[in-house]
């Protein structure tokens, strides 16, 4: 119901966007099948089985998570069942083909094609790619977001969606605290405000 004012608070997308996904744990992989409404589904992470869902994050070139100007849920951000690829998530990227290029890891290749705009990296490649990384290691620690909760689909949509407006006010408001003329514009630290 308030998808459109998290979506205000999102960036717009700069030349240069970053891409990738994050695996959120719901269950425990024993647990997975004990109620007909469960909504993760079970994907390797880092190695080990776990049961869950992927949020994937489009990042301009700030950190910041971006807005798309279609204003549909689902477009400037989104998530799936952990055992979804990541070619699946080419949705994020494709509305921004003429206005950005969108960096991504290997995981988002796929047979049938991708986005004009998407632009897949070799690893020790590109290290704008790292911003999505340290972005995403940062709601780990600030908003323990490894691991959710919920049990209904509206409320994780409305979990992320409240931390990825909430990340792009933490990181501007970081930044205007300390507005240092020699500090390094594209910093990024969120841990100051962690609870």
């Amino acid at each position: 119901m308030h998808q459109d004012w998290c979506d205000l608070l999102l960036a717009e997308p700069s030349l240069f966007t970053v891409i990738d996904t994050y695996p959120i744990e719901l269950l425990f992989p024993i647990r997975e099948g004990r109620s007909q409404r469960q909504i993760g589904r079970k994907g390797k992470d880092k190695g080990r089985w776990s049961v869950g869902v992927k949020l994937c994050w489009l990042l301009d070139d700030h950190g910041r998570v971006v807005q798309s100007r279609a204003h549909c849920i689902g477009i400037n951000w989104d998530w799936n069942t952990m055992n979804t690829h990541d070619k699946h998530f080419h949705h994020v990227a494709e509305p921004f083909i003429d206005q950005t290029i969108v960096f991504a890891d290997f995981g988002f290749r796929s047979a049938d094609g991708y986005p004009a705009n998407l632009k897949l990296c070799a690893k020790c490649t590109w290290n704008e790619r790292m911003y999505v990384e340290t972005a995403l290691s940062m709601v780990t620690v600030v908003c323990d977001l490894k691991r959710l909760r919920h049990r209904v689909a509206d409320y994780i949509t409305a979990r992320l969606a409240y931390v990825s407006a909430m990340f792009n006010v933490l990181l501007d408001l970081s930044r205007h605290l300390d507005p240092d003329p020699k500090a390094d514009p594209y910093r990024m630290s969120i841990a100051q405000f962690s609870l």
